[in-house]
C-alpha cells in the first residue's frame, strides 16, 4: 500500500533575514499573502498565528509557500534536506520573460539551459536557497 498524492500543499523555507527575504520574493514572484500576523494584532491572534514563527505564507496558483526566519545559517544543497525548489512556467518564451524580469530586480541567474526534456533557468534568494523556473520542451 502507499499514499497516494498529486501535489504539494504547501512548503516552507527556513530564512535568516525575514524582511530581506518577503523583498526578494515579493519582487520576484508577486505572490499575494494569504497569511501573517497583522502589525497590530492582539495577544489572542498573536497566540493563534503562532505556528508562523513571525514568518508569512504566500497563496500560489497550486498550493502556498511560505518564510519563516530561522537564525543565521546559510543554504547548502550538498547537507541533507532541500536540493533545490523548481517552479513551472507555461513556455519558453515566459521563461526568456522571467530571465528578463530577474535582471529588472538586479538578481543574479544562469542562461536558460536546454536539459533535454525542458529548460531551465537557474538562480538564488538572499538565503542562497537554489530555485529554478522549468518549462518543458
Amino acid at each position: 500500500m502507499s499514499i497516494s498524492v498529486g501535489s504539494i500543499a504547501h512548503l516552507r523555507l527556513t530564512v535568516c533575514d525575514i524582511e530581506r527575504s518577503r523583498a526578494f520574493y515579493e519582487k520576484v514572484f508577486g505572490w499575494p499573502v494569504a497569511l501573517e500576523v497583522p502589525a497590530d494584532a492582539d495577544a489572542e491572534t498573536r497566540e493563534r498565528l503562532s505556528f508562523l514563527y513571525g514568518g508569512v505564507i504566500y497563496r500560489m496558483e497550486h498550493g502556498m509557500i511560505g518564510l519563516r526566519p530561522a537564525g543565521t545559517d546559510r543554504f547548502d544543497e550538498n547537507r541533507v534536506g532541500l536540493d533545490h525548489l523548481a517552479f513551472p512556467v507555461g513556455s519558453l518564451a515566459e521563461l526568456k520573460s522571467a530571465a528578463a524580469h530577474l535582471d529588472a530586480c538586479g538578481v543574479v541567474h544562469e542562461e536558460i539551459k536546454d536539459i533535454g526534456l525542458s529548460y531551465i533557468l537557474e538562480f538564488r534568494d538572499p538565503d542562497n536557497i537554489a530555485l529554478e523556473l522549468v518549462t518543458p520542451k
